[in-house]
């Protein structure tokens, strides 16, 4: 199956050795993976702040990037914020290129959620056996494509136990320009979140947005929770795994 990487601004920034482990656990899972250089922001930034304009010729240019890559079956982004607004927002802001819009949602999928839904795997080896995870679930991912159990599946899957948390599916008040403009209330929910996170190795999520927003607010706080992107504790699980 032939794989296109949408890389998305923030893994590319600030977690690109998460995207290199997205890349090697696709390959491990007999993906062929393909990197289109010429893609960019997906757009949700403009799009969330009201500049419809500059939204729509950024979801045009994707559209048209991930359009060229030949025989692709799918498009795979670490994020569920990025996936979602492919899959849900572009259509409905792309006006006479609806139609490839359209099939380029159709084939974009989150990391997990390619992995279990259109790979069928649940199960990636025992490298996280004795670690305690927190999972948190990105509010895209979650409430937009409805993805409440494949990270939890692929972690478990990896032996690693995940702990329960209360406010695990509670918005960590990242929301992109959100954070920006309503610094206080972002730091208010961000902080409830962590009060009541539970004793574990480390924080997992899917969304680097989030794992930004948790991490920021961690060291500003002088806290000790560790933090890891969903798709480098999968490939450790699979990397560390006995042979």
């Amino acid at each position: 199956m032939k794989v296109a990487l949408f890389v998305t601004c923030l893994a590319e920034r600030y977690f690109a050795a998460a995207a290199a482990d997205a890349v090697r656990l696709l390959r491990r899972l007999g993906c062929e993976v393909v990197f289109p250089e010429d893609q960019t922001c997906c757009g949700q930034p403009a799009h969330t702040a009201g500049l419809a304009a500059d939204a729509r010729e950024m979801a045009g240019h994707a559209v048209r990037v991930f359009a060229r890559v030949a025989d692709c079956d799918a498009v795979v982004a670490p994020s569920g914020s990025c996936a979602a607004m492919v899959k849900k927002v572009f259509p409905e802001i792309a006006g006479t290129g609806r139609a490839a819009a359209a099939e380029l949602a159709g084939k974009t999928y989150e990391l997990a959620e390619f992995v279990v839904r259109r790979l069928g795997v649940e199960r990636l080896g025992t490298g996280l056996a004795g670690r305690r995870v927190a999972l948190h679930h990105g509010c895209h991912g979650l409430r937009e494509l409805g993805l409440d159990r494949e990270a939890r599946t692929l972690l478990e899957g990896s032996g690693a136990e995940v702990v329960p948390w209360d406010a695990d599916r509670e918005c960590c008040g990242f929301g992109g320009l959100f954070a920006v403009k309503f610094p206080e209330v972002s730091a208010a929910m961000a902080d409830r979140k962590l009060d009541c996170a539970p004793e574990a190795d480390c924080i997992v999520s899917g969304d680097p947005g989030c794992l930004l927003q948790m991490e920021g607010r961690t060291k500003a706080r002088g806290l000790g929770a560790e933090f890891m992107h969903l798709a480098t504790a999968l490939w450790q699980g699979v990397a560390d795994a006995p042979q």
